[in-house]
């Protein structure tokens, strides 16, 4: 089992560099957008300048939105423990083992792989993992015409 564990966590960090990656991202363009903002000088010819400064406006407001995201997903992502599964279902922070992929029921953050072995890291509000949420091991699952077995749950 510390096997498993050492999967889950390893998995578990890789999501945290995702969202501090992204969050860090959002923040750069912030800055951009701020300066831009405060470099764009009245000189420029008015109806122009104005077009300019609301766009600017809205791109940082869209920005404002996706960093209120990303703290939606550091909360969520705060929310993960990070023990073996002793109810035998699965549920948030879970690895889900099947005949076909591998999951790690966390936040959206794709494709992630643990000693050569791919992982898709999901939230339990996507699709696949409203369906595989308090599923056990042995449990057939259908998505996109594909069906899975549950392997194990870690």
């Amino acid at each position: 089992m510390l096997e498993g564990l050492k999967i889950k966590e390893n998995l578990y960090l890789q999501c945290v560099a995702f969202v501090e990656n992204r969050f860090q991202t959002i923040q750069d363009t912030i800055t951009e957008i701020q300066e831009s903002l405060t470099s764009e000088t009245k000189s420029s010819a008015g109806d122009k300048h104005e077009t300019g400064r609301a766009m600017l406006q809205l791109e940082r407001e869209k920005a404002g939105n996706q960093l209120a995201e990303i703290q939606k997903i550091r909360e969520h992502l705060s929310k993960i423990v990070l023990s073996t599964n002793s109810s035998g279902f699965v549920g948030l922070g879970n690895i889900v083992f099947t005949n076909k992929t591998n999951y790690f029921i966390g936040i959206s953050a794709g494709k992630l792989e643990v000693d050569e072995v791919e992982f898709y890291a999901i939230s339990p509000n996507t699709p696949v993992g409203q369906l595989l949420m308090r599923k056990t091991i042995g449990e057939c699952v259908s998505f996109n015409k594909q069906s899975f077995i549950i392997e194990n749950i870690v």
